[in-house]
């Protein structure tokens, strides 16, 4: 039995296990999300599913009625901060990116107690620019022409939420 990390009004986050292999290599390769993501292999991914979590972490969204995968995260921890390398839906057009994202900050800042998350985004994803804004993460700088990808230079846009912030916006 996978542990449940939190769980929301629609969506919970657990520890990903080994039978979620197929599916965070399925989400990650689907073409409508591999174009606003740098993928990870599978000797990455498996090591992040089989650690203790204490450094790297695969977390599955699913839904709490039907215990299906929705998405996964996947996150790299250091000392006192966070930082979500994967955001990725794979039901899209349900809102599950909001909760799951308000879920993963929540699990981040009121269980972990972390003072920082972060994340980057490709600066044409518009869509997962503006959920990052609107869950009260900050633009924080721009990586310009950081990513090579077939040829082509890509810009990042950092995003960041500290601790205050977080709790700022959810009393």
């Amino acid at each position: 039995m996978s542990k449940i990390l939190i769980e929301g009004e629609r969506l919970r986050l657990r520890r990903a296990e080994e039978k979620d292999f197929n599916y965070i290599f399925q989400v990650q390769y689907a073409p409508e999300n591999l174009k606003f993501i740098v993928p990870y292999d599978e000797k990455f991914q498996l090591e992040a599913i089989q650690s203790d979590g204490s450094e790297k972490m695969n977390i599955i969204v699913e839904e709490i009625e039907t215990s299906e995968p929705v998405g996964y995260f996947l996150i790299q921890i250091d000392e006192f901060e966070v930082e979500y390398l994967h955001i990725i839906i794979d039901k899209k057009g349900c809102g599950y990116g909001r909760e799951g994202l308000m879920l993963l900050m929540k699990w981040s800042f009121e269980v972990k107690k972390f003072h920082r998350a972060q994340l980057d985004c490709k600066d044409y994803n518009k869509i997962a620019l503006n959920l990052y804004e609107n869950c009260g993460m900050v633009r924080e700088g721009l990586l310009r022409e950081t990513l090579l990808t077939n040829g082509v230079y890509e810009n990042l846009v950092l995003f960041g939420i500290l601790d205050r912030e977080y709790f700022k916006q959810n009393i």
